[in-house]
């Protein structure tokens, strides 16, 4: 099956069809997951699969396997970049490469983790994620900076 509408995308014909299967049966969540998990299978870390498959699994919340794609995202692009993990180290390039493709594909992924976990009420991970984001640039890599802003404002008082 040639798809034309997604010419842009890099992957097999056949991981394309699988995703657009997934969104043909939007409506019936059982084969729309399905369809995307076996895309995931099949294209393994491909990235722009995961981002596909992180969309489908926040929008149909289902916010585990949202948060799983999401640390999938996280984990290839330091592999494929060489980054390390302690926040210490890391800081400092994502700092000097913030404008690079990957690095804000990095922020956005680690932003939206952060989201997922406010989502999942895990507010403390969620703020710790967030205000590193802030920390990095204050643009909007996965609505973090809302987050954190909305997880650090102190509460209203009543006239």
């Amino acid at each position: 099956m040639s798809s034309p509408t997604l010419s842009w995308y890099n992957v097999p014909e056949d991981i394309k069809s699988l995703l657009l299967s997934a969104a043909r049966s939007w409506e019936d969540t059982a084969q729309s997951e399905q369809y995307i998990i076996e895309a995931l299978a099949k294209a393994d870390v491909n990235l722009d699969v995961l981002i596909t498959a992180y969309r489908y699994f926040f929008y149909k919340n289902n916010l585990w396997m949202a948060l799983q794609v999401a640390q999938k995202v996280v984990d290839r692009i330091r592999e494929l970049e060489q980054l390390p993990e302690p926040w210490s180290e890391l800081k400092p390039i994502l700092l000097d490469r913030r404008e690079e493709s990957n690095i804000r594909l990095y922020l956005n992924a680690y932003g939206a983790s952060g989201l997922v976990w406010a989502k999942l009420g895990e507010l403390e991970k969620a703020k710790e994620i967030t205000s590193r984001i802030k920390e990095i640039d204050g643009k909007e890599f996965g609505g973090a900076t809302v987050v954190f802003d909305v997880l650090t404002q102190p509460p209203e008082e009543d006239d």
